[in-house]
């Protein structure tokens, strides 16, 4: 008898017999040939369609108890669902099997390309998880592509080695703190830039200050301030920018650094309405704990008012516990592979699902987030809204730049 490949079956015909008496396999699958023998014609007839391949190997499987016997039928066929079914209702016209009198009820036709259906699904979910994880991301290509081009226009000034853009000649230079600021303005193509590398001018750009015009561009908070406040009492600054309040030049884009340096004013100015008032007696303390910045920028002071003091302690940085990050990673597994991010408040309760391109946007505007988990690399942008949002933990896949910082990170 010819043999059907489990590939080719499409169908498998389930069916329960009783018979009156003890019977063996051969009995019944004999009683199966036979008796459905004429009933649907030469085009049906099994020992045909066995022959050709049609109807495969039919399993009997038997019990017999008390004098009495029953079992399963199972024959897969390859033929459409319309003979199956034919074939099915001609197996229930058995009435004998042997000498015993019998009944045969076929309980159901199975399609098994259902389950093969449901393999390549599930298969396929799997597969493109796979490529999800090792496909690079279009934006994140953007992104190393222009760093790459600005960390190629970067050069190294003076025998203090500064992060400076390449036109140093030009009678005007702009004076940044670090050297995330220098690659910021060189991605807007703002090249005559030079970055302190601390909290101080060094000597190399005093001497700047003696034959070119200089503009200093400092972040928009208090520690901007005392920064100028700094250079203004040793060197000779022509004109101070800063960011727009709460904000860092790093983080700034072109629209906000061109409108920050039209918005200069002269260091008389400057040291007029901003150093002065703060006051002698509002200067703050140093917080020997002050925070690094992205992008090897040097580490800055935290210069703190006793109100801000108080303010900013309630934020200062806490491990994760491991309680903490085993619900951080469970978190990731329902958003692994769909590059967004799951916004938590205290309890790990989600408040918000955003995608990758909202996730600084949703910082800035949405209250009461604790935890943040994204399924991407967080860059210095994200930290920076995370800080300032008050987050306590931000996990991701991975980080572009990395800084002290009161959020704590957690690889995930």
């Amino acid at each position: 008898m010819g043999k059907i490949s489990p590939v080719s079956i499409k169908y498998v015909i389930h069916a329960k017999f009783f018979a009156e008496g003890i019977l063996e396999k051969p009995d019944i699958i004999g009683a199966i040939f036979g008796q459905t023998e004429g009933l649907l014609g030469e085009e049906l007839e099994l020992r045909e369609l066995q022959k050709n391949g049609k109807i495969g190997r039919i399993e009997v499987n038997t019990e017999s108890k008390d004098s009495k016997t029953e079992g399963v039928i199972l024959i897969p066929t390859s033929i459409d669902k319309t003979d199956t079914t034919l074939i099915g209702a001609a197996i229930e016209t058995i009435e004998r099997i042997g000498p015993a009198t019998a009944k045969v009820v076929v309980e159901k036709i199975e399609d098994v390309r259902v389950n093969k259906r449901e393999y390549i699904l599930e298969r396929a979910k799997k597969l493109l998880e796979q490529m999800s994880e090792t496909s690079p991301d279009s934006r994140e290509m953007q992104t190393e592509i222009t760093e790459s081009v600005r960390e190629g226009k970067i050069i190294e000034y003076g025998v203090e080695k500064l992060p400076a853009g390449p036109d140093m000649e030009n009678p005007e230079i702009i004076v940044v703190e670090g050297r995330a600021d220098v690659l910021n303005l060189l991605r807007y193509g703002i090249k005559n830039v030079i970055a302190m590398n601390g909290v101080s001018l060094p000597k190399e750009i005093t001497e700047l200050g003696k034959t070119k015009t200089l503009t200093l561009f400092v972040d928009g908070d208090r520690g901007g301030i005392l920064i100028a406040k700094d250079a203004l009492e040793n060197s000779k600054v022509a004109f101070v920018a800063q960011a727009p309040s709460g904000m860092e030049v790093e983080e700034l884009t072109g629209k906000e650094i061109l409108a920050s340096i039209r918005s200069k004013v002269s260091a008389e100015e400057f040291a007029r309405t901003k150093v002065e008032r703060q006051g002698e007696g509002s200067e703050g303390r140093y917080s020997g704990r002050g925070r690094g910045t992205v992008g090897g920028r040097g580490r800055r002071p935290s210069y703190r008012s006793e109100r801000e003091e108080s303010t900013i302690d309630s934020y200062e940085r806490k491990d994760a516990t491991d309680d903490e990050i085993r619900r951080m990673q469970n978190a990731m597994k329902d958003i692994e592979g769909t590059k967004s991010a799951l916004l938590l408040n205290d309890n790990f309760e989600t408040i918000r699902r955003v995608s990758a391109n909202d996730l600084q946007r949703a910082l800035r505007s949405i209250k009461g987030i604790s935890v943040v988990v994204f399924d991407g690399q967080a860059n210095g942008y994200v930290l920076n809204a995370a800080e300032r949002a008050g987050v306590r933990h931000l996990g991701a896949k991975s980080f572009s730049h990395t800084r002290d910082s009161r959020v704590n990170l957690v690889s995930l």
